[in-house]
């Protein structure tokens, strides 16, 4: 399967899918089964990330989404930075744009992640915003 067009590095979809001609009951039964993986996979996620994370709010949502705009900011700024002396870029230079980058990636990564686990249910979403008194 090709990869989404984004940054992300998620599949589209790996499910298999046949090309059989099957009776409606045979058809039937596979989605059965198909349901129950998916309602054992779903039960399984919430269990663990409930454990861990609880529930989140508008807060944890805009948190880490200010962080990853920070990450963006602060690596197109050390580009912009090192694109400004016209000389080649050192070692050091590079390996200081792979860390940033790398780290508005994974902030990135998990903003979308935790938007996921609210999607299909896997974490509670408690919608109070902080009072500004």
């Amino acid at each position: 399967m090709g990869k989404m067009s984004t940054s992300s590095y998620r599949r589209v979809s790996d499910h298999f899918e046949p090309d059989l001609v099957e009776d409606p009951a045979e058809q039937k039964k596979r989605r059965g089964h198909l349901e129950q993986i998916d309602y054992t996979i779903f039960a399984a996620n919430q269990a663990v990330i409930a454990k861990t994370i609880h529930h989140v709010g508008i807060e944890d949502f805009q948190n880490l989404a200010l962080s990853a705009s920070k990450a963006r900011s602060a690596w197109v700024d050390a580009a912009m930075s090192a694109a400004r002396s016209r000389s080649p870029l050192t070692a050091e230079e590079v390996a200081r744009l792979q860390l940033l980058r790398s780290a508005y990636d994974e902030l990135s990564e998990a903003y979308e992640a935790m938007r996921r686990m609210v999607e299909r249910g896997y974490l509670q979403f408690h919608n109070t915003l902080p009072n500004k008194g």
